[in-house]
């Protein structure tokens, strides 16, 4: 399976947006379109196959979960940044100094539904701590029905067709699922049930 040919590129700065452009267009992907976070709209989601987001030096995420329906590839500046991206929704964040060359493989990773974790940002990121509590009671069948499709990347409303329940009850699902983690988001509740081994990969 190639990587994904139709890329769309997210960064604040101008020039940033057109040196991943360059740089992609390069490795032959087709770039569908270049944003500002802020400027991010459904339709430029939709036509894409997965998302190349640059923090920028401010490490802004704003926006981050508009583009959950496809894979997003975090450019960070600091394995912070990387924590932060992959809690975040991302699934995978990439150093600068190896972009040229790593980056098609990476797009390529992460529409398999791989996490990949540059090798200068592992120690930080996936050393996280473990959580400093127990569940405070085990997921029921369909609490983990629905962790594995977050985990996918899955909205609330796709997580409700998928499993034939309503989207207010999948977020009802959602909530009981981030509080019995300890999780402010479902990017840290991910990342707790993987350090548990809760998750089915």
């Amino acid at each position: 399976m190639a990587a994904p040919s139709r890329v769309l590129l997210v960064a604040e700065d101008a020039i940033a947006r057109a040196g991943l452009r360059a740089l992609a267009e390069r490795a032959g992907l087709q770039v569908v379109a270049d944003s500002a976070p802020a400027d991010l709209a459904p339709a430029l989601v939709e036509a894409a196959d997965a998302v190349v987001w640059d923090t920028g030096a401010s490490g802004s995420l704003d926006g981050l979960q508009a583009v959950a329906r496809v894979p997003a590839l975090v450019l960070p500046w600091s394995p912070e940044q990387a924590r932060e991206a992959l809690a975040a929704g991302a699934r995978g964040v990439l150093s600068r100094e190896r972009l040229e060359e790593q980056l098609e493989a990476a797009l390529h990773a992460v529409s398999l539904g791989l996490l990949v974790v540059d090798a200068s940002f592992d120690a930080e990121v996936l050393r996280a701590p473990a959580p400093s509590e127990p569940l405070v009671e085990p997921l029921t069948p369909r609490e983990t029905e629905v962790l594995q499709l977050l985990a996918q990347g899955l909205t609330n409303r796709r997580v409700g067709e998928r499993l034939g329940i309503s989207e207010h009850t999948a977020k009802f699902h959602v909530n009981a699922i981030l509080g019995k983690l300890g999780a402010r988001t479902r990017g840290e509740a991910i990342a707790q049930a993987a350090r548990l081994g809760l998750l089915l990969l």
